[in-house]
């Protein structure tokens, strides 16, 4: 495993993003553990965030495209913490794109903020997590729309690497197989459990023996084949 990949685990831990426990998610089913995007709060939290997502994608994607689009709301800062550290990482200016909840009819008219995309832009999708691929359902047509642009594909923090709700493949195979763009993640779940496994972060050990195996009990049920 890359070192920014064990990094980033520790820091989502240390920045109470992922817990360990007994979680009731959205979906109604009951998961071991639990990650909120939200609880990045801090100037270094965010800057640390954007570095971490940067060198995924440069990874996945190297650096030639235009736009890193963040759907509302939490893609917002996402990626513009993003653009600025690819930016110091890099030397590579990407423009930053969201889209607006509501369409704006005065000043700065339209559905999008930051940069517009214009024809020709090579996009990629940035987001916190995804399970059901809900947003982007929602943020395809809007990119889209904006003209001849090419999609080279998302990236999320965590593979929950779980089915969806509707199939038996991971939200992130779903979107790779209905829209054609490549989904990837800057860690999943198996990285976590590689890393926290019987291993202590700031003197406590996460994923003791209980925690694993309600883990590996979850992912009998729930986890992709």
């Amino acid at each position: 495993m890359e070192q920014y990949k064990r990094e980033f685990i520790e820091f989502m831990v240390e920045s109470n993003v992922l817990k360990f426990g007994d979680f009731t998610l959205k979906s109604g089913r009951k998961s071991p553990f639990f990650m909120n995007a939200g609880a990045y709060v801090t100037g270094s939290q965010l800057t640390k965030l954007g570095e971490y997502y940067a060198q995924a994608i440069h990874e996945h994607y190297g650096d030639d495209f235009d736009v890193l689009f963040g759907p509302a709301y939490k893609g917002i800062p996402l990626s513009v913490a993003t653009t600025m550290a690819y930016a110091r990482l890099y030397g590579k200016e990407i423009r930053y794109c969201s889209n607006r909840k509501e369409e704006k009819d005065h000043g700065d008219a339209g559905i999008l903020l930051g940069s517009k995309i214009q024809d020709g832009d090579r996009v990629v999708i940035i987001e916190d997590v995804t399970t059901s691929g809900k947003s982007i359902a929602e943020t395809f047509p809007i990119i889209e729309a904006q003209g001849k642009v090419e999609i080279l594909g998302l990236m999320v923090s965590l593979n929950r690497m779980e089915k969806g709700l509707e199939t038996d493949k991971s939200a992130l195979d779903e979107i790779q197989d209905k829209y054609g763009f490549k989904a990837n993640a800057i860690v999943s779940m198996s990285d976590v459990v590689e890393c926290l496994y019987n291993r202590e972060v700031n003197g406590t050990v996460l994923i003791n023996d209980t925690i694993k195996s309600a883990i590996d009990a979850y992912y009998e049920v729930y986890g992709v084949k």
